[in-house]
């Protein structure tokens, strides 16, 4: 696995990403930003519903950044009964309201496309946060962490617990993805087939149930249950006289479920992977349950997001590193990606050590 990066060396990324101080890479595609726009300007943020902490942290780190930058912020999120009608809505209500820039961390990225379109018809200018907006030439930038690196990552992860808890294969595996209508499930997904497909190849790791297609293993709506009732399911049908040794599971949430259907069909906890740093994820992790989470900080992104509004509002060209990887069917959309984190208990303590939140957690 690649070397895992110091909290000194997130801390030196974050503050070269929020100083801007890195070589500049020039964008093409962008809305027109050449003049600049009033300081105070309304700045909408279009966020989907409250399925994680981090989406909950994200929306309280916006109100309160613009407001500190001098903007008038707008930020929504999307109901979740109906997420996908409430963000169009909310979108097309910021356009309505003159918003100048409007940054969408998108409930269904395959379905924006009208509102993008209205957004920069308008004038405003729209960043894609964490997930990418797809099939639309109207989205100028994307701002996340390196979503296949995480998946990288999460695949990377899941050997090395494999290994420690079992020298030798080999191992009996199930696959979990995210939600079909968010299009990070396919980036971690296909960043963790990038390891791990080999070793299935091999036949160190064997998928039991035979379900390694993305679309059998997705979760709708990333929602906890529907992965406990899948996990349910496959303990039934395919583990009665079998050992589940680990599980891909692409973040926290699904990973705690999957680890309580583990619990209530009285079997041993395979080796689960996860990703976002959920608090009860951290102390499932520092328990010996959950292996592995990933350390994306919502606080550096979502200053990473702000900080490009500033450099918008000043009429110049925000930074981006990545002019090559995020095509979204209609365009490559310049990108700022941060660097994941792989966190196991051996680490956690170094992860987070400048977290208020987890570090005690780490104790």
């Amino acid at each position: 696995m690649r070397k895992l990066l110091t909290t000194t060396a997130i801390a030196a990324v974050a503050l070269m990403a929020l100083s801007g101080c890195s070589t500049r890479t020039d964008t093409t595609g962008g809305s027109s930003a050449a003049a600049g726009f009033p300081a105070d300007s309304l700045i909408g943020v279009a966020l989907p519903s409250k399925t994680s902490e981090n989406w909950v942290l994200a929306g309280g780190l916006f109100e309160d950044g613009l407001k500190a930058a001098g903007f008038k912020g707008d930020v929504q999120y999307a109901g979740a009964s109906t997420t996908v009608k409430d963000q169009q809505d909310q979108i097309s209500a910021m356009v309505t309201k003159g918003a100048k820039v409007i940054i969408i961390g998108a409930a269904d990225g395959g379905q924006l496309g009208t509102q993008v379109k209205a957004a920069h018809d308008a004038g405003a200018i729209v960043i894609a946060y964490d997930r990418l907006i797809l099939n639309t030439t109207d989205v100028d930038y994307y701002v996340a962490y390196d979503n296949f690196k995480v998946g990288e990552l999460q695949g990377q992860a899941l050997l090395d617990g494999l290994k420690a808890k079992k020298p030798a294969g080999p191992y009996n595996i199930e696959l979990f993805s995210g939600s079909s209508d968010d299009a990070n499930s396919a980036v971690f997904f296909n960043g963790a087939m990038s390891v791990l497909q080999p070793k299935i190849d091999d036949g160190t790791l064997v998928v039991a149930s035979g379900q390694t297609d993305i679309k059998q293993t997705a979760t709708a709506g990333w929602k906890a249950e529907n992965a406990q009732s899948r996990m349910d399911s496959l303990l039934t049908s395919t583990y009665g006289g079998k050992t589940l040794d680990g599980v891909l599971s692409p973040n926290d949430t699904l990973a705690r479920a999957i680890i309580t259907s583990v619990k209530a069909a009285g079997k041993e906890i395979p080796v689960v992977t996860g990703q976002d740093s959920e608090a009860e994820s951290v102390k499932s992790i520092m328990a010996g349950e959950q292996y592995s989470t990933i350390n994306k900080d919502t606080r550096v992104l979502v200053a990473q997001a702000i900080d490009m509004v500033k450099v918008l509002q000043k009429g110049e060209t925000p930074e981006v590193n990545d002019t090559k990887s995020y095509d979204n069917g209609k365009k490559v959309v310049p990108a700022f990606l941060l660097p994941p984190v792989i966190v196991t208990k051996a680490n956690a303590a170094e992860a987070y050590a400048n977290d208020p939140k987890l570090s005690p957690l780490t104790k």
